[in-house]
Order: C-alpha cells, then structure tokens, then sequence
C-alpha cells in the first residue's frame, strides 16, 4: 500500500467513509432501489434531513442515481449507480472486521476514556 499523504487517491475513500451514513445509506440501496421513506425505515434512526443530506452528497459523487417515479402519490427513488456498486465489497469487508474486532475496539474506546480523560 503507497503511503497515505494528504492528496493521495486513498483520501477519496477515506473521505467517502468519513461521513457518518455513506456506507450505510450505500448498503441499504444494495438490494435495488428504494423510496425515501423506504430507506427510512430500514435504516432507523436517520432523520428525513440527514437522509436527504446523505443522498445528495452520494449521488453528487455519482455512487447513487435519483429518478422519479410514477405513482400515487408520485416521488422519487434512488438506487446505487455501478460505481457505487463497486463499493460494496470493501464496505463489506469493513463489516466483517468490524464483527472481529469490534469488542476489542470499543474496549480500547472504554479504557482510553476513563484513563485518559480528553
């Protein structure tokens, strides 16, 4: 892995990954497109404002489209464009260090808060 300097292409990743629902705004679109507020609920705990937040920047990044849709009541729907498909597996793969390594992390978290007051 090339070292991770300030303007280094790994950046782009980092700071995708960053804001706080990117990846998991980006996994509930995995399973096809959904309506806003069909992302809500199988989301949780996201605000209409953040969602909307979310998903302008994403697709302002060309990893989700938005198109509307026909209907009552008509809307719109936004689903992951192939780019943001490709983010998938190494969203994944964080998952899965995540299911790990997670207990020691936070335990670390723990540790460093009570021992070492910001």
């Amino acid at each position: 892995m090339e070292r991770v300097l300030a303007d280094c292409r790994a950046r782009l990743g980092f700071d995708l990954l960053s804001h706080t629902w990117d990846a998991v705004v980006i996994c509930a679109l995995a399973d096809g497109e959904r309506r806003p507020r069909d992302l809500r609920l199988h989301i949780g705990s996201i605000s209409s404002k953040v969602l909307t937040e979310t998903l302008r920047r994403l697709e302002g990044y060309a990893l989700v489209e938005r198109r509307a849709v026909a209907g009552s009541p008509p809307g719109v729907a936004y689903a992951l464009t192939a780019l943001g498909r490709t983010l998938l597996e190494p969203i994944e793969a964080l998952g899965r260090w995540s299911a790990e390594y997670g207990d020691a992390f936070a335990a670390a978290q723990k540790w460093d808060e009570e021992d070492h007051p910001a």
